[in-house]
């Protein structure tokens, strides 16, 4: 990327405004990459929330990471506790108080990111254009409303009013691992009885879930695709301990043994096993763009999102679209209440692409 015209003063602190969700931050790591590379000297900040802010660690573009626990804000709305709802604002005002910023990208979007946005006190405030309630109301200035869609250049829009030219963009998440979760997993796979670095033994993950549920391959699905794998391939199931039932029911239909370790690690020590493994087989959700950041290979299954929208643009990236014709709606509950779009993609379809990738 090159700069049209000096803009940022050496020193200049920005704050980055992304909360969540886990494959949106890790989508905005090139926000501040890019900053961090165009602006060597500037002082970058980011306000996140758990569990996202864990993968803010150790991040090398980043100053100083700011974390304020945005659930509490959420359960506290849910309730319709207006006592709770103001107490998690003031913990988020305290928070940014003692910090004194030039600069705010907000890079979600939304009421609440804008008014965080506003709370930091920055006297320029630059928002993405997007189409959710009120942000612009906190704005000093917002994005120009581009014609692609992928959101890290609609994230990386917000450097334009800096003066920066992103037409030559090379995008690229970073998720930093240190040595010693490195040596953390490879310990792992060896203690589960699991094979590493063996081409004749490849190792598949496979995370079922995500959080929208019609985004969701049945589980039924899974099982007859895994099925039909040649036994050298290790299979296994990662995901959150809410997923063990549909993890339990794809185990007892692929009729092997395998292995799970849903609800067992965290969202690091799941990206350092993820470097030790050879595919990621998934949805459209986090462990995706984890996968990502950290290079291992994936195959992903896409029904009501797009990969032109959401899907990595890094290479080694392969996806099964569904051939249904109500796709890419990007509505988190299916207006029809079939879910037809993801379940037209059929087994067989996805265990042809992974033997092509696991021969």
């Amino acid at each position: 990327m090159k700069k049209k015209h000096p803009q940022l003063a050496a020193g200049t602190r920005i704050l980055i405004v992304r909360l969540s969700a886990i494959g949106d931050v890790l989508h905005a790591t090139s926000v501040v990459h890019t900053l961090r590379h165009i602006e060597p000297g500037c002082h970058i900040t980011w306000l996140v929330s758990p569990p996202a802010a864990s993968l803010l660690a150790n991040n090398p573009d980043i100053d100083d990471v700011l974390i304020w626990d945005r659930r509490q804000l959420d359960r506290a709305f849910a309730q319709k506790d207006l006592r709770g709802i103001l107490r998690s604002l003031a913990a988020a005002r305290r928070l940014l108080r003692p910090h004194t910023f030039d600069i705010a990208l907000d890079i979600q979007g939304l009421f609440l990111s804008g008014l965080l946005t506003r709370m930091s006190g920055a006297p320029r405030r630059i928002g993405i254009h997007e189409r959710h309630e009120g942000n612009f109301l906190f704005m000093t200035e917002l994005a120009p409303n581009l014609t692609v869609k992928h959101k890290i250049h609609r994230y990386l829009s917000a450097l334009q009013p800096l003066g920066f030219d992103i037409s030559t963009f090379q995008p690229g998440l970073v998720l930093a691992l240190s040595a010693a979760q490195r040596s953390w997993a490879k310990n792992f796979w060896q203690g589960h009885g699991i094979e590493t670095g063996n081409p004749g033994h490849p190792l598949l993950l496979v995370n079922m879930r995500t959080t929208w549920p019609d985004k969701n391959w049945p589980a039924e699905n899974f099982g007859r695709c895994l099925h039909t794998l040649a036994p050298h391939i290790q299979i296994v199931f990662t995901g959150a301990a809410a997923d063990t039932p549909y993890i339990a029911k794809a185990q007892q239909m692929l009729g092997r043994p395998s292995l799970s370790i849903a609800g067992n690690t965290t969202l690091t020590e799941l990206a350092a096993l993820f470097t030790e493994a050879d595919l990621l087989l998934t949805g459209d959700t986090g462990p995706l763009y984890i996968a990502e950041a950290v290079g291992l290979t994936t195959l992903s299954l896409w029904g009501p999102t797009h990969p032109d929208i959401y899907g990595p643009l890094t290479a080694g990236h392969h996806f099964v679209l569904s051939p249904h014709n109500c796709t890419a709606c990007c509505k988190t509950k299916c207006r029809h209440h079939t879910n037809a779009c993801i379940n037209a993609i059929t087994p067989g379809s996805v265990a042809e692409k992974i033997k092509r990738l696991l021969p």
